[in-house]
This record gives C-alpha cells, sequence and structure tokens, in this order.
C-alpha cells in the first residue's frame, strides 16, 4: 500500500475498494471540468453515490459497483435516470463489466483515476428540474464546506 492510499477517506459507509473507485471517478471527472458531490440526496431521498455538475450545466450521476453482489442487491438505479442528462457505472477493473446494462454508461476506476469506457445515451433533464437540482447542489456543497471549516455551526 503506498502512502497515497492512506489518504482515501473511508467512513464505513461503503467498502475500501468503492471508496478507492469513488476517489478515482472523481479524480476523473475534475479532470474533464465536472465538480463533484458524493451521496448527494436526490428530492426522492435517494442517494446516488456521485453526482457531477460539467461546465456547461450537464448532470451526470455515477453509481459505484464493487463487487456483484452490490450490483445485484442494488435495485434503486432506475430511480436515478430522472435526475441526471447521464447515469453511469463506476467497478473497479476486476468486476466484469457485462453484467451492467447496456442503456447505462460504463466507467473503470482505481484509486488513482478512472476511465469511461461506454457512455450512455443522453437524456436531457427538462430546464426547470435542472435549475432546481443545481441550486440544491450547491447549497448542499455549500452547507459541507461550512460544517468543514466550522464543525459547530
Amino acid at each position: 500500500m503506498s502512502s497515497d492510499d492512506n489518504l482515501i477517506i473511508h467512513d464505513g459507509r461503503q467498502s475500501v475498494t468503492a471508496a478507492s473507485v469513488q476517489r478515482g471517478v472523481c479524480r476523473m471527472l475534475r479532470d474533464v471540468g465536472h465538480a463533484t458531490i458524493c451521496e448527494f440526496t436526490l428530492p426522492t431521498g435517494r442517494r446516488p453515490d456521485v453526482l457531477s455538475i460539467g461546465e456547461k450545466g450537464e448532470i451526470w450521476i455515477i453509481e459505484i459497483k464493487s463487487s456483484l453482489a452490490d450490483f445485484q442487491a442494488d435495485h434503486k438505479w432506475h430511480e436515478y435516470w430522472d435526475f441526471c442528462d447521464q447515469l453511469f457505472f463506476a467497478r473497479p477493473l476486476e468486476l466484469d463489466a457485462n453484467i451492467f446494462p447496456s442503456e447505462a454508461g460504463l466507467i473503470v476506476a482505481d484509486a488513482f483515476g478512472a476511465e469511461i469506457s461506454r457512455f450512455p445515451t443522453e437524456k436531457k433533464l427538462n430546464a426547470a428540474r435542472r435549475k432546481a437540482l443545481t441550486l440544491r447542489v450547491a447549497r448542499a456543497a455549500s452547507m459541507r464546506l461550512q460544517t468543514h471549516f466550522d464543525p459547530n455551526s
């Protein structure tokens, strides 16, 4: 394990593998101009693993699957289509890509980076939902940042 591996934030809600994939995905998204927020609560109460907003306002949701059992146990991802322009699954290299539905995009990742191996069909959000979701993301990110700098606020 490199010293860089010790910097992976593992809060107990996800496996070490999922945390590593999340880190690589967020690094890749940043490199292509997307701002990310993890474990963001949608208006439905569902929490995708990563939501990103690109420079032109495009919204992507990335659902991380660390194992076959993790994928088989998850039936909520279908609901994410209503809140993004593109939906991706992210997986570690050792997880078989063929288990994932073809309508979703696919990302392979580790703790150091990620690569998009398949883009999904784009489904444009309507303007009102995009605006409401973008505002909700901005407020959530700002509140998280404030809590980081002033935990007792």
